[in-house]
């Protein structure tokens, strides 16, 4: 709660909003109910999303093995994927930084370590002149790494 507004969404936004609390606690080393509080999220509802990944006194584990459905690059624009474990999905999110990075800056140093790599199926695209073209293309979305699930009717 933020501002004394509850914050609601659809089971996705929460489980999500649930990962991001799990990821800064492993980031940052902070407690379950710091992270949450964070998150604009209930440490109760985290627990009950993920419940297997927290450790008695509210330490969450090193690593999991849970499927996140992301967005990745492509030549075509973000690609919604299925990435398993939360190393693949620190990976994807070390690479959306240096991507970001070099769209602000120039600087493609830090693409040169993804070269070659691939996640959800999909090589990382690591070529300068490509990510330009997607991101004045309007279709590279770094904001959100997290695939919104699309609604069925």
């Amino acid at each position: 709660m933020r501002n004394g507004k509850r914050r609601r969404g659809n089971k996705q936004d929460t489980y999500n909003r649930s990962l991001h609390v799990l990821a800064r606690m492993r980031r940052t080393g902070a407690s379950l109910t710091a992270a949450a509080r964070e998150e604009q999220i209930d440490p109760r509802t985290v627990r009950k999303y993920l419940k297997t990944e927290m450790r008695r006194g509210g330490k969450a584990t090193k690593a999991d093995r849970r499927k996140r459905a992301m967005l990745v690059p492509t030549a075509l624009g973000n690609a919604p994927v299925t990435v398993r474990g939360s190393k693949q999905a620190s990976e994807l999110g070390k690479y959306m930084s240096a991507v970001s990075k070099y769209l602000r800056t120039g600087n493609s140093e830090g693409l040169e370590r993804f070269q070659g790599k691939a996640i959800g199926g999909h090589t990382l695209i690591t070529d300068p002149d490509m990510l330009s073209s997607l991101a004045q293309a309007g279709a590279l979305t770094l904001e959100e790494i997290y695939a919104v699930p699309e609604a069925t009717s």
